[in-house]
């Protein structure tokens, strides 16, 4: 059985250290006296993302946030989305197909969305409220990955909406930087 805990902590740390140095990550992911050792989930995640937040600006934050995503199930929506690709001529036909719709895919005036009707992280459970989308930004680097690796191409996603922060689904807008069905 994996550890989602420990995962988070090794990928965090390792975004944090590529950003400055062992000290500092372990100080962000640990805490002082390695106080977050003793925390539960919930606390961990709030304590190390305002202990993120106070030692970088946060478009640093951000970019660390989305160097933290781990990939899990990566290859298989990785094929789906190839998949339905392939089967549509267009950024609207690919977000009108019933199986992009069914995992959360669409499109609406010529742009594409993802949204989850819940919170997909389970390092978020039992975390009632986020202030900052902090946490989140590491789903808008899975889905750049994800996205880049289908569209063979750079893709920029923006955050829009966030459950954990109060709105009613997730919802991130995939920019491709060029059509991809050309």
């Amino acid at each position: 059985m994996f550890d989602i805990r420990k995962i988070q902590e090794q990928v965090i740390y390792q975004a944090v250290k590529d950003k400055s140095n062992e000290e500092v990550a372990n100080a962000i992911v640990f805490g002082p006296d390695e106080q977050a050792k003793k925390e539960d989930n919930p606390a961990w995640v709030k304590a190390t993302m305002e202990r993120l937040e106070n030692q970088f600006d946060h478009d640093t934050v951000v970019q660390i946030r989305r160097n933290c995503q781990c990939g899990y199930g990566m290859d298989e929506k990785l094929t789906l989305v190839e998949e339905l690709v392939a089967a549509s001529a267009s950024l609207e036909e690919f977000g009108k197909l019933d199986k992009a719709n069914a995992v959360g895919l669409f499109s609406d005036n010529g742009e594409l969305y993802l949204q989850f009707p819940f919170c997909p992280c389970p390092m978020l459970e039992g975390v009632d409220r986020l202030e900052t989308d902090t946490w989140c930004q590491c789903t808008t680097g899975y889905s750049q990955v994800l996205f880049e690796k289908a569209f063979q191409c750079q893709v920029a996603v923006e955050l829009l909406k966030s459950i954990k922060m109060g709105d009613d689904k997730c919802l991130m807008k995939i920019i491709p930087e060029k059509d991809i069905w050309k």
